[in-house]
């Protein structure tokens, strides 16, 4: 490993990235998705240094050592931006901070920033100066946070324009840092990966197409690019987007809205700075990891006792419980969703719009990849979907539509504080006043029968692998960064979310007889979502959660 990767692994700003999760909210229904940040930045890096010598040591490119190890740090620094719980940080800011167009990759190019100028107070300049110069830096930050297509880039400008396809890729989303998260995500949530990244390694060429050299692919390699699609869309619907874990992962949001107020953390010559405000300091960013998780959740302070409940909610699966969902057209007019968000708006129910698609929205992303032959490897062409298999999508993007009640825990803690051998089992969200008893509340996706597991958690530990007990297998196909903004104002019923702890019981039982009785039950929740379905002609789908 080249010597200044090794440097900037070795600094606080990277080491960070160790505790903070892969796939977030994930992690708390996929108990092996335990892998972090940190490794999959250096697999991606280790990736990207492949392919660029590959290219190289195959065609004889003009590639020199200098282009190698930017793009080498490119991969490694891509995720430097990410907050606690990746990609839910950045649902956090958006409902902190309403009409804000904040990414990851913002963070990551001012966090890439600090840590080249951190390491020129600590070590001099000469430890940046002796390898990069200022337009390599700028290289870096192009490859990490690319400008978009048609936009045009300044550092490597025209003679190379293919590096910038290996990192992120802007022209059809064929990049090594997705080859290592579908590898890496795929074996610790325990879903087979069907797509082989070594194929597209070998067969990858840069061929000039109308005018710009871009990484191209041989013909016979176009179902396998379909393959890793197909893979990408496995993984959104059966773990990114699964019903649980985006219902932890609104929880989890609530409860740092909750409590941005009352966390500070100490940035540049000495200033607090909240949650929502850290992302404008990169020395309190450097210090913002999921460890945020914990110490709201065993604070002593009062004003976080809101927040408190929500997180220890989710410690004791009693979680935001989902009664409705559908799936629509990816053009469904956004004033025909915002009816029924109003409709439910401010009575405890989360409407939670998902877009779904293969990364270019209604775009099917290989009608923007070229593919050369074996006879006439210089020749690069396009493949018409028809011409590969009459089984592949017509369609490439739609909508998840889905209900959440709020009002769920503190009927169980009044219960379990009356009774509390008799209602330990009770798990994730029952409302036993409601009909939803009907509905199968005591089951749980993947209860492989832990009978030995404390009485709180039973048949609450979701196994990975079971795809036909659990309603995860039907879900969602999705996009885990551009498109998964959870929709709704949940401000208006905050009250309820209910109370973990049980001297509070009593009180937070009130809350939810309170708000219910201002409100809409669950049942007329459901009525007003079949309604809106079928105004809408949309199908109801089938519940199997919980």
């Amino acid at each position: 490993m080249h010597p200044l990767l090794v440097r900037i692994i070795d600094t606080p700003q990277f080491q960070r990235l160790r505790n903070i999760k892969q796939l977030g909210g994930t992690y708390f229904v996929f108990p092996g998705a335990a892998h972090n940040r940190f490794e999959h930045s250096i697999g991606v890096s280790h990736l990207a240094g492949l392919m660029v010598q590959e290219l190289k040591d195959r065609q004889g490119l003009d590639i020199d050592e200098i282009d190698i190890l930017c793009v080498k740090i490119a991969g490694l620094c891509h995720d430097l931006g990410h907050g606690p719980f990746s990609h839910l940080f950045e649902k956090f800011i958006h409902k902190k901070i309403p009409g804000s167009q904040w990414k990851h990759e913002d963070a990551s190019v001012q966090m890439f920033d600090h840590l080249i100028a951190n390491l020129k107070t600590k070590h001099g300049p000469d430890v940046i100066e002796k390898f990069l110069s200022d337009t390599d830096i700028s290289f870096i930050k192009e490859l990490i946070k690319p400008p978009g297509p048609g936009v045009p880039y300044t550092s490597r400008k025209e003679e190379k324009p293919f590096l910038y396809e290996i990192v992120s890729n802007k022209t059809n989303c064929i990049d090594v840092d997705k080859w290592d998260y579908f590898a890496r995500d795929s074996y610790h949530l325990g879903i087979q990966n069907n797509f082989d990244y070594r194929r597209s390694l070998k067969f990858a060429r840069v061929i000039k197409v109308d005018g710009r050299k871009q990484i191209c692919y041989r013909d016979k390699e176009v179902a396998n690019l379909y393959d890793m699609f197909q893979t990408r869309n496995c993984l959104h619907r059966r773990a990114y987007q699964h019903t649980v874990t985006r219902a932890i992962e609104m929880m989890i949001v609530d409860a740092f809205v909750k409590a941005d107020d009352y966390i500070f953390i100490q940035g540049s010559k000495g200033k607090l700075f909240k949650m929502s405000q850290a992302i404008g300091n990169m020395e309190a960013y450097t210090k913002l990891t999921d460890q945020v998780f914990e110490k709201i959740l065993h604070s002593p302070d009062p004003n976080l006792t809101n927040a408190r409940r929500i997180l220890q909610n989710i410690t004791q699966r009693r979680i935001y419980k989902c009664v409705g969902k559908t799936r629509a057209p990816s053009d469904i007019p956004e004033e025909q969703c915002n009816s029924l968000k109003n409709d439910l708006l401010n009575h405890g129910f989360i409407l939670d719009i998902i877009n779904m698609d293969w990364g270019m929205k209604e775009k099917n992303p290989i009608d923007n990849v070229r593919f050369y032959g074996k006879q006439k490897p210089e020749d690069a062409f396009l493949i018409p979907k028809h011409e590969v298999s009459s089984l592949l999508p017509e369609k490439f993007s739609e909508k998840w539509i889905r209900v959440y009640n709020k009002k769920t825990g503190a009927s169980e803690d009044a219960a379990d504080e009356a009774a509390p051998d008799e209602g330990a089992a009770e798990v994730e969200g029952d409302e036993a006043a409601d009909e939803g008893a009907t509905e199968g509340a005591a089951e749980v996706e993947g209860d492989k029968g832990n009978k030995g597991a404390a009485k709180a958690y039973e048949g609450a530990t979701n196994v990975e692998g079971d795809e036909g007990a659990a309603e995860a297998t039907d879900d969602v196909e999705g996009d885990e960064g551009a498109a998964d903004d959870v929709e709704g104002d949940e401000g208006a019923a905050d009250d309820v979310e209910g109370a973990a702890e049980v001297g509070a019981a009593d009180e937070g039982a009130a809350e939810v007889e309170g708000a219910a009785a201002a409100g809409i039950s669950e049942t007329e929740a459901k009525n007003i979502f079949r309604q809106w379905c079928k105004a809408n002609k949309l199908p109801v789908l089938k519940l199997r959660w919980p």
